[in-house]
């Protein structure tokens, strides 16, 4: 049912320490909704002060934690679990309000938030060390996990709760605490679980939200309290935090450009149902979308006529209407470089068979048409660089071998999926692509809780794993003791 009722701006908190602050910094940030185009919120401009506050609050706290008992911190994550999901409709309005994507995505990301905290709990108490042999028959090598301490947490503004929660859940519960910055165009859905996790319990100072632009994410990252650093969002930025960072321990989740592969033997079928979900999912606004499709010549055609059918699926529009499958881009600048991109493929003489710019007589000038476009050729930017807004474009190619070396050729390296029925050419390709992730026969914007996640090696697209056991192990440091029997009683 559409949401129409006229909303007042509501006056945001920062999150410090366990308390409710309007911050110490000069000025607000205005929040306008994609969806409405309303004036929704405004937001405190934070201080150094404030973020000092949030990491010494942090450590203090921090130092308590990491010594409770495993048991017990588990038994706090699973009570957050329980609390977001008694929130779940809540929580899901105040996020597609202020980040645009339709409300069923929304109750979907933050059923699978409160489903993180289940599942880190019970990975703590499995997270085993070993006992290992030593040369000498007086002594035991132990190896075990301890927390690193204090986390900055900086995320992007396409999953405003989900993502953060993939860093918070594994980190709370391997004993650390966590400052966390939302940009400044999404921080309502997580400043407004912050009552969740009130309610279950957590100890004050372990969790403080400070959102802001670029300048506060800085002043985490340079916070001597601050000891490692979890950052999800672009390569570029991920270049900037990690030169400030220094050899603080960093997870750099950054950008990715598919691309998804369609073989001779693919189901040509699926293969372009999967790549539209990929586009029009978030409107495309995520790192793993669809972005480029690389298709054997021999089915072009198949390809293009299936994609066509699929472009009459999508229905954009008001993200609070039930039959919407694609809400508006969440921000100008998104929404102004899928602009530069199409330009810039017409003129270099690409075809577009659908969609291609904005629509008018929508609420706000942020509705951009779900987009197909043929004849893409790798000197486009739509090739070259992340799209993030609703496109699939389609390079033909002549073999695997061509198909594959148009993939590598990216300098990103983050997921890319794989249509074959061919055993052989699914473990070629999975063992080839230089990506972190390749998914054979389903959409790029495959996501799984329990699998690791994350860029390739040697591409621009960081280090690191979000999901399953792999984050917390990326959140601990692995800790040997050494006994020597000999001198003990």
């Amino acid at each position: 049912m559409a949401t129409t009722e006229t909303r007042r701006a509501v006056d945001l908190k920062l999150y410090i320490g366990g308390d409710w602050t309007d911050g110490t910094g000069e000025g607000v940030i205005e929040i306008s909704s994609p969806a409405t185009g309303e004036h929704i919120a405004n937001l405190p401009n934070a201080s150094p002060d404030d973020v000092r506050r949030a990491a010494e609050a942090a450590r203090r706290a921090q130092r308590e934690w990491r010594n409770v008992g495993p048991w017990q911190r588990a038994e706090i994550c699973h009570r957050i679990g329980d609390e977001i999901e008694r929130r779940v409709d809540e929580l899901a309005k105040v996020q597609t309000l202020e980040q645009g994507k339709p409300l069923a995505e929304s109750i979907g990301d933050i059923k699978e938030a409160a489903e993180l905290y289940h599942l880190h709990a019970e990975d703590m108490l499995r997270l085993h060390g070993e006992t290992l042999p030593s040369a000498d028959p007086n002594k035991r090598i132990l190896t075990f996990h301890r927390p690193v301490g204090v986390w900055g947490v900086i995320t992007p503004w396409n999953f405003p709760f989900l993502i953060p929660t993939e860093l918070l859940a594994p980190g709370l519960a391997t004993g650390n605490a966590l400052v966390v910055k939302p940009p400044a165009h999404t921080p309502m859905t997580v400043l407004k679980a912050m009552e969740a996790f009130e309610a279950a319990g957590l100890p004050k100072g372990l969790v403080s939200v400070v959102p802001g632009d670029g300048d506060v994410g800085e002043m985490i990252v340079r916070e001597p309290a601050v000891e490692a650093i979890g950052f999800v969002g672009s390569s570029a930025t991920g270049a900037k935090i990690q030169a400030t960072a220094g050899l603080k321990r960093t997870i750099m989740e950054c950008s990715g450009n598919g691309p998804v592969i369609v073989l001779p033997d693919a189901n040509i079928g699926e293969a372009a149902k999967a790549a539209a979900f990929g586009a029009y999912f978030c409107a495309g606004q995520v790192c793993c979308a669809t972005e480029r499709v690389l298709v054997h010549r021999s089915v072009h055609d198949e390809f293009v006529e299936a994609s066509i059918a699929e472009a009459g699926t999508v229905v954009l529009g008001n993200p609070f209407e039930e039959e919407t499958n694609m809400g508006p881009l969440n921000n100008e600048p998104v929404a102004a470089k899928m602009d530069r991109h199409m330009a810039d493929a017409v003129d270099k003489g690409a075809q577009v068979l659908a969609g291609g710019k904005r629509r008018s007589g929508m609420p706000t000038d942020l509705y951009y048409e779900y987009t197909l476009v043929d004849g893409v050729t790798e000197d486009m930017l739509l090739n070259r660089e992340e799209s993030f807004g609703p496109v699939v474009p389609i390079i033909s190619g002549g073999s695997d071998e061509e198909l594959l070396e148009i993939a590598n050729r990216d300098p990103l390296g983050l997921q890319a999926a794989v249509f074959t029925s061919n055993l052989r050419s699914a473990f070629f390709f999975m063992e080839n692509l230089d990506v972190g992730q390749v998914i054979v026969n389903d959409t790029t914007d495959y996501w799984d809780i329990n699998m690791p996640f994350g860029g390739a090696g040697g591409k621009n697209t960081g280090w690191g794993r979000i999901g399953g056991k792999y984050t917390l192990l990326d959140m601990t440091d692995l800790r040997t003791g050494v006994i020597d029997f000999s001198k003990t009683r």
